[in-house]
């Protein structure tokens, strides 16, 4: 048997110097490598496609922005307007059960039931966001102050937080929006914003208080960065990945709480249609005309489920410990 010929040294390198010796092909470049390679964002994506549940909630919370941005098009024209009052046709319209003219029925009122559920739609998401928006804006400020600097400071923050979470959130925030001077939707903002930040800020705390220890801060605080530059620059980016969860379910939350509060008049004001104020008024037709509760209850049902299962689905998506 023929021995192997002995390989002079570098005739590997020589021969194979444009081709992959494993596979025959050309080497991939550090471009396609980067390209090829895995990213945090890319998993989390990946992650949250395989949860049929929350591809479901976030497709309906789509379907639900673009119905309730777009409303102003196509509404009013095909459905109906969903607050002016055709007196002509008042008498005959009014209570009609659900019908190829008017899909969802109509109200005492003669007003299209699909209309005003698509206008409250929008009523509902912008009181969501909003009043998220101000939520995180306090309590990421509030949390990183008491985590960061500890003391007298976070035990005055927390304990500010602990009164809040004593009181009932409903009736806390009709006595708010009474004190404010009424259901005028800034009022509704700032009332269900104001009262839910204690959640966010315990959140935001725990979190920094892991960031914070680790060597980048150090480095950051060694090398002279200022205390916000340290806070804003390296803590709160580090921090925040589970505000992303807690802030989409606490959207549902505060459309449930809009929804309360137009219910018991203390929301958005009519003629204005809200979901909650939709539901009050067919509370005397729940025998007579059940498509008036039936309707916006499913709409409230189906809006605060869909951003559950889709924080739900991002908590999978964006815990790190999990494997592909």
């Amino acid at each position: 048997m023929a021995e192997a010929p002995e390989q002079i040294p570098g005739e590997r390198s020589a021969r194979g110097a444009g081709t992959d010796s494993s596979m025959g092909r050309p080497p991939l470049s550090i471009a396609e490598s980067v390209g090829k390679g895995r990213t945090l964002r890319g998993d989390a994506w990946r992650r949250l496609r395989k949860n049929r549940l929350a591809v479901a909630g976030l497709v309906w919370v789509a379907i639900m922005v673009l119905l309730a941005v777009s409303a102003d098009l196509w509404v009013p024209r095909y459905l109906g307007d969903p607050v002016d009052i055709d007196t002509t046709q008042a008498a005959s319209q009014s209570l009609q059960p659900p019908s190829w003219d008017h899909l969802l029925g109509t109200d005492r009122m003669s007003r299209d039931i699909a209309s005003r559920i698509i206008y409250g739609a929008r009523a509902s998401l912008l009181v969501g966001a909003v009043a998220v928006g101000i939520m995180l804006v306090i309590g990421l400020v509030m949390g990183a102050v008491a985590a960061y600097y500890g003391g007298i400071w976070d035990s005055i923050i927390m304990r500010a937080a602990d009164i809040f979470l004593a009181f009932p959130y409903v009736l806390f925030a009709i006595v708010l929006v009474g004190v404010m001077g009424g259901g005028s939707p800034t009022n509704v903002f700032l009332a269900i914003g104001l009262l839910g930040w204690p959640g966010i800020a315990r959140i935001f705390r725990g979190s920094v208080l892991a960031v914070r220890e680790n060597e980048y801060v150090d480095a950051a605080r060694a090398m002279g960065a200022s205390t916000p530059r340290i806070l804003f620059r390296h803590i709160m980016p580090n921090a925040i990945a589970p505000l992303v969860v807690y802030a989409t379910m606490s959207i549902g939350v505060a459309i449930l709480a809009e929804a309360a509060l137009s219910f018991l008049g203390m929301g958005v004001q009519p003629p204005a249609p809200s979901w909650g104020g939709m539901l009050s008024e067919a509370r005397g037709y729940l025998f007579t005309a059940p498509w008036l509760m039936v309707y916006p209850g499913i709409g409230i049902l189906t809006t605060v489920l869909a951003f559950v299962l889709l924080g739900d689905g991002l908590r999978d998506a964006l815990d790190v410990r999990k494997k592909e």
